[in-house]
């Protein structure tokens, strides 16, 4: 155990190069490549220690020169300060860009012919080829097998690339849409995918929400905010969000919403779109937190002239993406069908072939 200042005590485990470090209290691992061992002496610059105050009652420790840092177990719950990107970065959240594309330059050939084999009507073809390849056996051409195969697969083949095209070319449009954030004490305009967990972040009239967010305050009395969800459930009807009543009170003062750094500790990421569970910790105080406050990705701002709200959840954590699943390969019923004949077909030819060989072995015998 190594004693720090602040009376907080770091656990050290492992040898060589890597070494496992963990906070008290804070449920993630950190992982730090450097000299190590039992007894080694630390090189000058090596290893420098730094504070974060994130209550004025904890300290928070890391190093100031990090090279490597990821959450070694699975996340619990997600705990986060406004306006303090360092200290949130230190957990290892994503960013908010989206990847709905299945494919990319590298693994495009062979994922699709693996997609494609599943048909069992192509694996057919291509084990027909194989024993085409022995003459012995075979009184056809190769060719007979591999041209109609291949026009088979590449046409397959470019119909995905496109689709996928389209995907990749959505994703960079979605991902580089512009939103007003909240930097240094002024807005400031930036991309969508730059936006990361604890910025406080703008949203104006008609406009699509960025992230998930916490609702600070807004425009509308009693800090009301009108959303549509019909990109989340289909329901065109517009719903109500209210802020609480401590971040109401800051309005759109951007002196107090730089200084705010409230710590919200929630749910990890989760599908579910009818609950949240939370609280906010400001100014000694704790605040029960729940969906009534969260407005998700993908909602659309109605009635509202502005409203400020704080990231909590990003990129592939959002409900909406948790929703949405991986894109996976899809085989309509024809293919379905298409397996079944195959199989019955292959598995008749071999009971045909069983009963000449009997008969011919019937016909020896006698």
């Amino acid at each position: 155990m190594k004693q720090l200042g602040g009376g907080e005590q770091i656990s050290e485990k492992g040898r060589g190069r890597k070494r496992a470090l963990w906070g008290r209290g804070r449920g993630v691992a950190l992982l730090w490549a450097g000299p190590c061992g039992s007894g080694a002496p630390a090189q000058k610059g090596a290893l420098r220690w730094r504070s974060l105050e994130a209550t004025a009652a904890r300290r928070w420790w890391c190093f100031s020169e990090m090279k490597y840092i990821k959450p070694l177990i699975s996340e619990q719950e997600r705990y986060l300060q406004a306006n303090n990107r360092e200290f949130n970065s230190l957990f290892g959240y994503p960013n908010n860009s989206i990847k709905t594309s299945k494919y990319n330059a590298l693994n495009f050939l062979p994922m699709n012919l693996f997609e494609q084999f599943q048909r069992l009507a192509n694996a057919y073809f291509l084990i027909l080829l194989f024993l085409q390849l022995i003459p012995q056996i075979s009184s056809l051409a190769w060719y007979t097998t591999v041209i109609p195969l291949m026009v088979v697969l590449s046409i397959t083949a470019v119909k995905d690339g496109i689709d996928d095209m389209k995907r990749h070319k959505n994703d960079n449009q979605v991902n580089n849409r512009s939103v007003l954030v909240l930097m240094n004490g002024r807005i400031v305009t930036d991309k969508w995918m730059n936006i990361q967990v604890g910025d406080i972040i703008k949203l104006e009239n008609n406009q699509l929400v960025t992230a998930d967010i916490l609702l600070l305050s807004s425009s509308e009395p009693y800090s009301l905010t009108y959303i549509e969800t019909a990109e989340l459930d289909g329901e065109t009807n517009l719903k109500v969000k209210q802020a609480i009543s401590v971040t109401s009170d800051m309005e759109d003062n951007l002196k107090l919403l730089s200084a705010f750094d409230g710590e919200v500790r929630c749910e990890s990421p989760n599908n579910r779109l009818d609950r949240f569970t939370g609280t906010l910790t400001y100014k000694g105080k704790n605040y029960i937190l729940n969906h009534d406050r969260l407005i998700f990705r993908g909602c659309v701002i109605r009635n509202t002239d502005w409203c400020y709200g704080l990231v909590v959840f990003t990129g592939p954590d959002t409900k909406v993406m948790q929703n949405g699943g991986k894109s996976a390969f899809k085989r309509t019923h024809i293919d379905h069908l298409m397996n079944v004949l195959v199989l019955w077909k292959g598995s008749k030819v071999k009971l045909q072939r069983l009963s000449i060989n009997k008969l011919h072995h019937s016909m020896n015998a006698s």
